[in-house]
């Protein structure tokens, strides 16, 4: 068998392999009380070293009980709860295929995290992680920014000026502006990192909207001061302006923890 048929049949024909025949990708699986997540770490190393790539097609199930030395029970498990993880796509009748990681699929599994989580000290948790985090993104836009950045800024400010709808939508042209910081500071990390936080805010943000009445005069009025420094590129007065609306926004959600016991 030439070596392209043996890869053909692994699925996996791409010149970046040089498998030999009888060369397998796995080895048996040693713990045989936890065998489907075995079977599972190993498939996501091989993915994470790049052994397989996006695209690429992973061994039948029956070559894979034979690669591991499991039932294909372990198998299919261990394939679910990579598919659930976004590693794998699985097409019935087609096979197992690789996914390219996307960045929802990055940040999904926290935004997850933080909503199940969703209590007033978690509330809290989230307000400060922003102070202590997006000070530095909003410096670091204030120096790394392009001009269609600052254009979209721009655009997010004047967006939030003419809203005249519900506190849902408020809130999302609100955090839009922060989200469109992180990706002015021009660093692909920084947007992943706040992301998940950003995606939580919507539901606090529509409370604190409900409950103080000038939310939205105050959103505007920091926003600007912000958006300022970063079109300056003043990075100090950036963190500034970023720090003393964030101080303004922890107030804003004690009020309106206050008003509902108070109701």
């Amino acid at each position: 068998m030439t070596a392209f048929n043996y890869l053909s049949i692994l699925g996996l024909t791409s010149h970046r392999f040089a498998i030999r025949k009888g060369t397998h990708i796995f080895a048996p699986v040693g713990n045989r009380d936890l065998l489907s997540k075995s079977v599972e770490s190993s498939i996501e190393e091989a993915i994470l070293s790049k052994k397989l790539t996006p695209g690429s097609k992973l061994p039948s199930e029956l070559e894979l009980c034979g690669q591991f030395g499991v039932s294909r029970t372990a198998i299919r498990e261990a394939l679910r709860m990579l598919s659930a993880r976004g590693l794998v796509s699985i097409a019935k009748g087609k096979g197992v295929y690789v996914k390219s990681v996307s960045a929802d699929s990055v940040t999904t599994p926290m935004h997850l995290y933080l909503q199940l989580q969703y209590e007033r000290n978690h509330v809290l948790d989230v307000i400060h992680a922003r102070q202590l985090i997006e000070p530095a993104i909003a410096a670091s836009a204030a120096v790394n920014h392009t001009s269609d950045d600052a254009a979209k800024l721009v655009k997010d400010l004047e967006d939030l000026k003419a809203c005249t709808g519900e506190h849902s939508e408020l809130s999302r042209l609100d955090l839009a502006f922060h989200l469109d910081i992180a990706k002015a500071s021009e660093n692909p990390i920084v947007p992943l990192l706040i992301d998940p936080i950003h995606r939580l805010m919507p539901k606090i943000k529509a409370s604190v909207y409900a409950s103080v009445k000038d939310a939205q005069h105050s959103a505007i009025e920091w926003h600007g001061k912000i958006l300022d420094a970063i079109l300056k590129r003043d990075a100090a007065g950036a963190r500034k302006a970023m720090e003393g609306h964030l101080r303004i926004a922890e107030d804003h959600i004690r009020f309106t923890f206050r008003k509902a016991e108070g109701e």
